[in-house]
């Protein structure tokens, strides 16, 4: 989402998709990946006008990379100053917290130790940690102890946790999403502030090298992990690695490559036409690039059970050539709402507004009070759906009729006016906490 923040083309910056859905404000630098230089990023819709408010996280992968590399090590006492000395720098500038993607290299690398002290920075400073877990499947530690270590962070940093685009993912997992509730509500009873997002699809987004290589061939980055391809020693390990990730995802089925010369193709397909197994294409492909994919592996029970909880709010975790950048608000309402009744009007409503705003601090925002920011969406419930697919994914949502963002028109009659009336929120920490 960042580079359609920042894009030269002003039309490309009011961000239709999202005014569409009546998206009127966005979290940027998600999974570990948001930028250290956030001043510049929170000063840039000064010159160049954005469509939707947004807010900015700072990313442990970022820093991480910064101080240390792709490498798979442990930060020495003057290496982790740095890193915290970074944390710092980025809150001062107005950063929201800081995120983590700890499942993805070399993020996955890290000690929760390591992720405590930098959490604690951005916590004493009035920011949230904002996480996609180190496990949503049994990849490494698997999805319940993940989710207790997001606990534990939450615990020994003092910091707020929100765990993003919360899932079961694969079919080692499908089922859990019970324990899961279970272990954040009792973490919740004992006074921690644990909240999580989730998009309402039943496949996720991400590339061919997170879905399918194992975290200990990604050490050292790509060129080494492409290296390991060609060692023999190496290959056996590695295929059967891939193997078992195929399957845990529900097999090369299950996998839709969405980018490059295979692109609308199930892996299994593209085994097919070329008359080989599905681990030979997956290595063919991965050495040339590293395509993204959607990969179907949630069960509609699970994604049910977490959509309940007042806790959860509603995400999109925008990626390109995934449906849910054009259409998750819009599908959440007219699947989940409408049709299978999963929520109510208020809670689908909630979830997406006031419920964010509240945990973010996002003061006068996500709530139609006297004296509050008009952010306001009007939408005909006969027809706002989404009319994105895996297919034809970039498809903008159909049934807004006004969107205001800040007080002014950014969508009439369903049509987007081209004005670009967001602002950039800028976190500001305590008094003093930057001298």
């Amino acid at each position: 989402m960042q580079p359609w923040l920042t894009s030269a083309e002003a039309h490309t910056r009011v961000l239709e998709p999202f005014l569409l859905q009546g998206v009127t404000t966005a979290f940027i630098g998600n999974d570990g990946g948001g930028p250290i230089e956030v001043g510049a990023l929170l000063d840039s819709a000064s010159a160049r006008p954005v469509g939707v408010n947004y807010a900015v996280f700072t990313g442990f992968g970022t820093i991480r990379s910064k101080v240390i590399g792709n490498a798979r090590q442990t930060p020495t006492d003057g290496e982790l100053a740095k890193e915290q000395a970074l944390v710092h720098k980025a809150m001062c500038e107005g950063a929201i917290g800081i995120s983590t993607g700890l499942f993805y290299a070399p993020q996955s690398f890290s000690k929760t130790d390591e992720v405590i002290a930098l959490a604690a920075v951005a916590g004493a400073m009035g920011g949230i940690y904002d996480t996609h877990l180190r496990d949503e499947s049994n990849y490494n530690i698997g999805l319940s102890a993940a989710v207790d270590e997001a606990i534990r962070i939450a615990r020994e940093s003092g910091i707020a946790v929100h765990i993003s685009h919360i899932k079961a993912l694969g079919v080692d997992v499908q089922g859990s999403a019970p324990e899961i509730v279970g272990k954040i509500e009792a973490a919740r009873a004992e006074g921690l502030a644990i909240t999580a997002s989730q998009y309402p699809w039943s496949a996720s987004g991400t590339s061919l090298v997170a879905s399918l290589v194992p975290l200990w061939a990604q050490d050292g980055g790509r060129i080494a992990m492409v290296e390991r391809f060609d060692d023999a020693q190496q290959t056996e390990r590695l295929r059967a690695g891939i193997a078992d990730n195929l399957r845990r995802r529900g097999g090369a089925g299950a996998l839709l490559i969405v980018e490059g010369d295979w692109s609308g193709q199930r892996l299994r397909e593209v085994a097919e036409a070329l008359s080989t197994d599905p681990v030979t294409v997956a290595v063919t492909i991965i050495r040339r690039a590293d395509p993204a994919v959607i990969s179907f592996n949630m069960d509609e029970a699970d994604i049910a059970a977490f959509m309940r909880q007042p806790w959860v709010m509603t995400g999109s975790d925008a990626s390109p050539k995934h449906p849910r950048t054009y259409g998750s608000f819009a599908r959440k309402y007219d699947l989940y709402t409408r049709q299978e009744r999963i929520l109510s009007l208020q809670q689908f409503i909630d979830s997406s507004s006031a419920t964010t705003a509240d945990f973010f601090h996002l003061e006068g925002r996500g709530h139609l009070r006297p004296g509050a920011f008009a952010d306001v969406v009007i939408f005909n419930p006969e027809a706002y759906s989404s009319l994105a697919t895996y297919q034809n994914p970039d498809v903008p949502a159909t049934g807004v009729r006004t969107v205001i963002v800040n007080g002014r028109i950014a969508v009439d009659d369903g049509k987007v006016t081209g004005l670009a009336a967001g602002r950039a929120l800028r976190h500001q920490p305590p008094a003093g906490s930057c001298d």
